[in-house]
């Protein structure tokens, strides 16, 4: 038996596109269908919200991502899709497709697998997906069927979208935010004054962050993402895109079989799931 042809542009994969305006999503599927053919698109999804939800239902080898799009950005996108993927099975091929200059270069530095600028070239996105193809191609067993266990590839996908975590949450300008030592929570008249150093972890919740201390729930109008520069990073560790949790208040972490962490905490009884790219944070010395 021989390995797949990378050039073989009947090579089966599976792709998703994510773009807001239906005529360019039809547009590049007719493009990527002359230029691979064995490639079946298994879903188009309109902004990044749906991109996820249709990414983790139907997990295919490729995704198509547009930059700017309504809800998350294909950046956004991107970070939740990797941290909720199934940890068995190799993660997907990102490409950025974007009108903008300075979006193609965020994702050229957050080591997208390729990034292609709009209008797309028909010659442009054929060398895409040669390029593609082989990576398709070296994923694969001798007998051309998907992986069955995490391969190298998927180790180094970790390494290369963490940097892509980082690079959303990075400080987009001017010094570093002053960091908080009190948390200022409204419930109807009141403002509770929640300190810093009493909150075992932060939880995103749609538009609000909920607050959890040892013995209190407080929510606050903002997002997780505004929160975290005004964090101390040694204190305050992110374990999930949507978690942010106090490394004094963990207790001990639990790794299973397939490689899932949770966190057990000192003063809260629930458990705190850790994401894939936040896991090897919680190794032994």
């Amino acid at each position: 038996m021989t390995q797949p042809f990378a050039d073989d542009p009947q090579l089966p994969a599976t792709a998703l596109i994510a773009e807001d305006e239906p005529l360019l999503a039809q547009a590049l599927q007719a493009e990527l269908k002359r230029a691979w053919p064995g490639l079946e698109v298994v879903a188009s999804a309109p902004d990044g919200d749906s991109a996820v939800e249709l990414a983790l239902q139907h997990q295919p080898e490729l995704l198509f991502l547009d930059i700017r799009m309504p809800g998350r950005s294909g950046l956004e996108a991107a970070q939740a899709i990797v941290e909720d993927w199934p940890a068995d099975r190799a993660l997907p091929l990102v490409v950025f497709i974007t009108a903008y200059d300075q979006y193609a270069l965020q994702a050229f530095e957050a080591c997208a697998v390729d990034y292609i600028l709009k209008p797309v070239q028909p010659a442009r996105l054929a060398a895409a997906c040669q390029r593609l193809r082989g990576l398709v191609a070296r994923r694969r067993p001798v007998s051309g069927t998907p992986a069955p266990v995490v391969s190298t590839a998927l180790a180094d996908g970790d390494q290369l979208l963490s940097q892509l975590r980082q690079l959303l949450g990075a400080p987009t300008a001017g010094s570093a935010p002053q960091l908080l030592s009190v948390i200022q929570a409204s419930s109807g008249s009141t403002v509770h004054m929640v300190p810093v150093e009493d909150v075992v972890y932060f939880e995103a919740a749609d538009k609000y962050v909920r607050v959890l201390t040892a013995t209190h729930e407080h929510l606050i109008r903002t997002s997780l993402r505004e929160l975290l520069p005004q964090l101390d990073p040694q204190r305050f560790w992110q374990v999930h895109r949507g978690t942010v949790v106090q490394a004094r208040e963990i207790e001990h972490a639990l790794r299973d079989e397939a490689g899932r962490v949770q966190l057990v905490l000192r003063h809260r009884p629930e458990r705190l799931n850790v994401s894939r790219i936040y896991a090897p944070r919680f190794k032994g010395m």
